[in-house]
């Protein structure tokens, strides 16, 4: 906690002060294969760092073995496809999805023998501006304390040293990055399809403001790293605009990765995009110095801990009701593919036959 609570200690310098910029993995799509809950057949369904169990927003109408199903997590195929309006329609909202794409063992890349995120979209064949987000199953808590899960899925306590590490859950590849001033520099390493369509990556603050920041276009073949570069980043501290806030109590500056946006033009070929995404990266300021302090502020007065207690009962509230209503629908499907028959199956083949070619009689 102390190591935590000493980035507060002296002035608090956003949107300015010394540079100190660092680079973050954001996000990594080969750590989230999964790896535990397994299905009937023995395979895993869910990525164990990522697994997170939504029962307690259900209800008392459901059974034990109902609740021990309601585990989602960042797996890619849980990963949705969010058409606009102008795009939307049967074939599209069917089709449209997210695979773990393995990567070919031999391929030259470091990342060779793993999945990568994959992604399918179908976009309007007329001329139509259209546009798709690919986002996380649920919105991805900076809160959530660190700890590890078993392979059923569920959450062990926290050991002291996840405790002493000052960490949440999804920092470290996972979607989270603490203690984010000014963004210098955005990277996506993607397989580029010679697609004319344009990519977006969205990042949401810890005040719940998402931005959307444009990469480039997916028009080439092969693996490349498209950069962000932020145009209003100044370098020369004497012409940045200092803002001195308190020390003490203020929550860390975040950011979360909230998805990708594909923008298709109307001038440009329609129909299926296929793309392909392996990480994430950042480049920004430290918000907070770090240095010691001679008084524990959060021990004496608990501000923060509280603050980030309640906001992370908030953003599990939000996305335990939206997995549990997910869960209802889907077990509403329709479990039947063909009708049950009311002929005797020795017959039917015959009949069938005669009464096509009686109708075609003349």
């Amino acid at each position: 906690m102390k190591k935590t609570l000493g980035l507060f200690a002296a002035a608090m310098l956003l949107v300015g002060g010394v540079a100190f910029a660092e680079e973050s993995m954001l996000i990594d799509f080969t750590l989230l294969d999964a790896d535990c809950v397994s299905d009937e057949n023995g395979n895993s369904t869910q990525n164990k760092h990522t697994v997170m169990d939504y029962s307690v927003s259900a209800g008392a109408t459901f059974t034990a073995d109902q609740k021990d199903l309601m585990k989602t997590s960042l797996f890619l195929p849980e990963w949705e496809v969010v058409l606009n309006s102008s795009a939307k329609n049967v074939t599209s909202l069917a089709d449209s999805q997210v695979v773990a794409a393995p990567v070919k063992g031999d391929a030259d890349q470091p990342f060779a023998g793993s999945k990568v995120m994959g992604v399918r979209i179908v976009f309007p064949t007329w001329n139509s501006n259209a546009n798709a987000k690919i986002v996380p199953p649920f919105d991805i808590p900076m809160y959530e304390p660190l700890s590890s899960a078993g392979d059923d899925g569920m959450r062990q306590p926290a050991t002291d040293e996840e405790k002493a590490s000052g960490k949440t859950l999804f920092e470290d590849g996972y979607g989270v990055v603490k203690n984010v001033g000014t963004l210098k520099a955005i990277k996506v390493t993607t397989l580029g399809m010679n697609f004319p369509h344009g990519l977006y990556v969205l990042l949401k603050d810890n005040d719940g403001v998402e931005r959307r920041y444009f990469m480039g276009y997916l028009g080439f073949d092969g693996w490349k790293e498209l950069r962000w570069n932020n145009p209003q980043y100044i370098t020369e501290i004497r012409n940045r605009e200092i803002r001195v806030y308190p020390i003490y109590p203020r929550g860390i500056p975040s950011v979360k990765f909230s998805g990708f946006q594909i923008t298709r033009d109307a001038a440009h070929i329609g129909g299926d995009f296929i793309g392909y995404f392996k990480d994430v990266s950042i480049i920004y300021d430290k918000a907070l110095l770090t240095t010691d302090r001679d008084i524990d502020d959060e021990d004496l007065w608990g501000i923060i801990g509280k603050k980030e207690k309640n906001r992370q009962n908030s953003e599990m509230e939000r996305f335990g009701n939206k997995q549990v209503n997910r869960y209802l629908e889907k077990a509403k499907l329709a479990a039947e593919d063909e009708f049950t028959t009311s002929l005797n199956p020795a017959s039917t083949s015959g009949a069938g036959y005669s009464n096509t070619n009686a109708g075609n009689e003349k």
